[in-house]
């Protein structure tokens, strides 16, 4: 059973319209782009505002729309559109920080896959998906760079440093989740 999801419950049109749909989607390819220029330079990995935006998108979006969103993005990013962190291209996307982009992508279409279901709604729930979106994303990112750096080193550089700052991205994340939905559900 597909219950409805946060943008279309803000813009009922894009259940429905073509054009909608593919305005959701520049729209989030956009954000996507925008966040990842927000960083704090790390290596080997960036730290970003992206994977806030991944979280809403993915709770946001519904698991169709927020796949295509993530593809879209990964795509602009295939070609060498000047929307990743700091690179573009397949070779830098094959790099040490390939496994969080895919991360990405399997996160916003977990978690969309769940607010179809209707989940997300609830601050618990809403809680869950972000814990959850985290996860995967961390999960596969660093275990691909664990290719490059070895196991110690990805979770001491791919994981432990970004823990403070995830924690307050899912927190934004979830108040802009909630937010929406007060607006959505008003009068």
């Amino acid at each position: 059973m597909q219950t409805s999801t946060l943008a279309s419950s803000l813009w009922p049109r894009a259940a429905e319209s073509a054009a909608a749909k593919a305005a959701l989607v520049a729209i989030g390819v956009l954000a996507l782009a925008v966040s990842s220029k927000v960083q704090v330079p790390f290596w080997p990995v960036p730290m970003t505002l992206q994977t806030a935006v991944v979280l809403l998108i993915g709770a946001g979006y519904g698991a169709r729309l927020a796949g295509t969103t993530l593809l879209a993005f990964l795509a602009a990013g295939a070609v060498g559109l000047p929307v990743l962190a700091s690179g573009a291209g397949l070779a830098y996307m094959a790099g040490p920080t390939g496994g969080y982009l895919v991360g990405f992508l399997l996160a916003a279409v977990v978690m969309g896959h769940l607010t179809d279901r209707g989940l997300g709604r609830s601050p618990v729930q809403v809680i869950a998906l972000m814990l959850l979106g985290e996860i995967l994303i961390f999960a596969l990112g660093v275990a691909w760079l664990a290719g490059f750096t070895g196991a110690e080193k990805a979770v001491a550089a791919g994981l432990l440093p970004f823990l403070p700052a995830e924690a307050l991205k899912a927190a934004l994340a979830t108040a802009l989740l909630a937010a929406g939905w007060n607006a959505a559900t008003r009068d």
